[in-house]
């Protein structure tokens, strides 16, 4: 998301390298940045007093703040947005990292709910809280679709979704479903759901009802009747899922009221659908940043997000969300990387339903 402005565009190449230094170092420590640190740690080839006067410069046009007379300076948001459009350098992948994360996807079991576990993954990288949203349940990639009989009038019905999720919700019906009858309705289902998402399968099931007249036709009506009662049922939200919660009770710089307004956030869920959602057609990593969060968050926190896709159909997103001076130059990729690696898992568990090894 660029946000840059023409003062942004028009700070010289010296402005540009100080407040570089000055982002990296308060992202490293979360103190304010003095010129005694830049010109000791930086290797400026400039004297504290010219030092001290691009500072200044730079807060007269809104890119630091002095929270004392006597103290450094921090970045403003403005800072940091200038830091994430244009001057980092964002650090490749060790071989540690990817190895950890081909391992990670590589080991998951059959039928393990891949977006809980990426969030585990993201969490654990980042050291911050993951937050990750799936679609909606008519929009995700199905393996299998089951309906059991539980009494008079009604079925349970039971959807497995390539994500490793399961939906179960009971759905009235109008006649009794003998097993032979339920066998032949699950054979059929088991060739429609083949690379569809649950919307596809209904769609699907719809279109040859129309173009044809076999047979079959009862069987094909019933199973659509089943799968719409399915989606009428289901929640027409999208599902967030965060984890790693606690770790932004030991990383983010927010006073007890903020912090308690953003797990309020995080509990109720829905808070973050419109943020995360915005990321959904997205091609790249996307950064967020206080007044793009506030009013989701209920306090101006960082999310870096990129989106995932489900047997290449678009799917959810895949984040994490942090303090402002969050290391963007390390968590831009991660996050990019754990969406990529996601959405091949996901990829491939489709491409093994589609073959039957479910």
């Amino acid at each position: 998301m660029s946000h840059l402005s023409s003062s942004s565009l028009q700070l010289s190449k010296r402005a540009r390298a100080i407040l570089y230094a000055v982002v990296s170092e308060f992202i490293a420590t979360g103190e304010p940045v003095g010129s005694r640190t830049l010109v000791k740690k930086y290797a400026f080839s400039l004297s504290a007093a010219t030092i001290r006067n691009v500072l200044s410069d730079l807060e007269d046009t809104g890119f630091l703040a002095q929270p004392h007379t006597s103290a450094g300076r921090v970045p403003t948001e403005k800072a940091f947005r200038l830091f994430i459009d244009a001057l980092m350098q964002i650090r490749q992948l060790s071989n540690e990292e990817k190895h950890r994360i081909a391992q990670w996807f590589e080991e998951l079991s059959p039928g393990t709910d891949i977006v809980r576990e990426t969030g585990r993954l993201l969490s654990d990288l980042t050291g911050s809280a993951a937050v990750l949203v799936r679609p909606r349940i008519e929009t995700r990639v199905v393996v299998k679709v089951r309906f059991i009989p539980t009494r008079p009038g009604e079925v349970l019905s039971v959807i497995v979704f390539s994500d490793g999720t399961v939906e179960n919700r009971f759905i009235s019906v109008e006649q009794e479903l003998p097993s032979p009858v339920l066998e032949r309705l699950h054979a059929m289902l088991e060739e429609a759901t083949k690379g569809r998402t649950l919307a596809g399968v209904r769609d699907h099931l719809a279109k040859v009802l129309k173009d044809s007249r076999d047979e079959v036709s009862d069987l094909r009506r019933l199973g659509l009747r089943m799968v719409k009662a399915s989606i009428d049922g289901s929640a027409r939200v999208m599902d967030v899922v965060v984890e790693g919660q606690s770790r932004l009770l030991e990383r983010t710089d927010a006073s007890t009221d903020n912090l308690r307004e953003l797990l309020r956030a995080l509990d109720e869920r829905e808070k973050l659908v419109g943020l995360l959602d915005s990321v959904l057609n997205a091609e790249r990593v996307q950064v967020f940043l206080g007044e793009d969060t506030a009013e989701m968050a209920g306090m101006p926190v960082s999310l870096v997000a990129a989106p995932y896709t489900d047997g290449g159909i678009p799917g959810g997103a895949v984040g994490v969300l942090g303090p402002t001076r969050m290391d963007y130059a390390s968590v831009v990729p991660i996050v990019g990387a754990t969406a990529d690696a996601m959405s091949a898992a996901l990829s491939l568990t489709d491409e093994k339903s589609r073959d039957g090894d479910t």
